[in-house]
């Protein structure tokens, strides 16, 4: 067999040094026209198929790839709204950088193998996106040495943390509040990851301290906050768990709710997705949205406007662009490298007063 051609087998059969052919792959502005063809026609002609790219980013000390961390699916990162408009801003900050996505789907159950799969990733840096702060898979990411960005605030910031998130319990606060001015007592909340298992039904939890995961608590910590001062306590709270953040379980979470002797005048869900099947269950029963159950959101994602889904908007794009900037780019100010975006409480048909007040 003939041996492989190599970067040296080209450059002797043009006559030229080895840095001169490199340059025609990798910097051809600095070769004539004519120079560049001679090389790439003989490259051709050796079977030689250009620099390996994986030696050429070890060699430069940049792979031009970012991790992108979530405890799901795959085919999540295409399902989700909210996830789409995120990985949407963290994909356009790359572009920038002539950068790459690899999206690292990491198992709750197999935690071996998700640090596997963090320790095996070819990537600059990881974006962690919907991962529990438990999970073995962060601890992986720090041992690597290499930038890690949050998409959430941390419970626990370290003066070196980079994250880019919401005041989680003080946008749930407006919703609290709002439902509360607006007359609602009997209150039902709908949430993925309230328990640790992935089923659906009602739980009953001693406080939100006993929620692990930390955006579910601080949501949950800011709806009791904004009902507290209309004498809403947390053991008036009916809790649902999700089995998953989707709108099909959204609509089973909500009928353990809307099917007791004593149904909710409100149901405040913790993302659009469970809201929509909430909505959709409401609908389902002869209810009406707004009328006789209030249901609201978080997220606002593009199908909330459609549904006329009173939620809390929070830009994900924008967060994803942040994001994907702190780690290709981190500025020279450590206070800089910890970014909290606004949120908005948006007012839609989906809310109303009790009927009778």
């Amino acid at each position: 067999m003939s041996p492989k051609p190599t970067l040296q087998t080209v450059a002797d059969a043009v006559g030229v040094s080895r840095s001169t052919v490199s340059n025609a792959y990798s910097r051809p502005d600095q070769l004539s026209p004519e120079l560049r063809r001679r090389i790439h026609d003989a490259a051709r002609q050796l079977g030689y198929p250009g620099p390996d790219p994986t030696a050429r980013s070890l060699r430069r000390g940049r792979v031009g790839s970012i991790g992108v961390l979530f405890t799901s699916a795959l085919s999540y990162a295409f399902t989700d709204p909210y996830a789409v408009q995120f990985l949407r801003g963290v994909a356009e900050t790359a572009e920038r950088y002539a950068s790459n996505l690899l999206l690292v789907p990491i198992s709750e159950a197999d935690e071996e193998a998700a640090v596997r799969a963090v320790h095996n990733a070819s990537v600059d840096g990881f974006c962690v996106y919907c991962v529990p702060a438990w999970h073995g898979a962060l601890a992986a990411t720090r041992s690597r040495g290499l930038p890690v960005v949050a998409a959430e605030r941390p419970a626990e910031v370290t003066p070196d943390a980079m994250y880019v998130g919401i005041d989680e319990s003080a946008a749930a606060r407006a919703v609290g509040e709002h439902v509360a001015r607006l007359g609602h007592r009997r209150i039902a909340v709908v949430s993925d990851f309230l328990v640790a298992e992935r089923r659906t039904g009602p739980v009953a939890l001693d406080g939100p301290t006993a929620i692990r995961y930390d955006v579910t608590r601080e949501r949950l910590r800011g709806f009791l906050a904004g009902l507290s001062g209309a004498g809403v306590g947390w053991s008036d709270l009916l809790l649902v768990n999700a089995s998953a953040n989707s709108r099909t379980e959204g609509a089973y979470a909500a009928a353990y709710a809307l099917d007791r002797s004593d149904p909710p005048t409100a149901v405040l869900a913790v993302t659009d997705l469970l809201a929509l099947g909430v909505l959709d269950a409401v609908t389902a029963r002869g209810l009406r949205p707004g009328r006789d159950v209030s249901v609201t959101g978080f997220d606002d994602i593009p199908e909330a406007a459609a549904a006329a889904l009173t939620t809390v908007r929070q830009p994900a794009v924008e967060k994803g662009r942040i994001a994907g900037g702190l780690l290709l780019d981190p500025p020279d100010d450590g206070s800089a490298r910890q970014v909290l975006l606004p949120t908005e409480l948006v007012r839609r048909a989906s809310t109303g007063p009790v009927e009778g007040n």
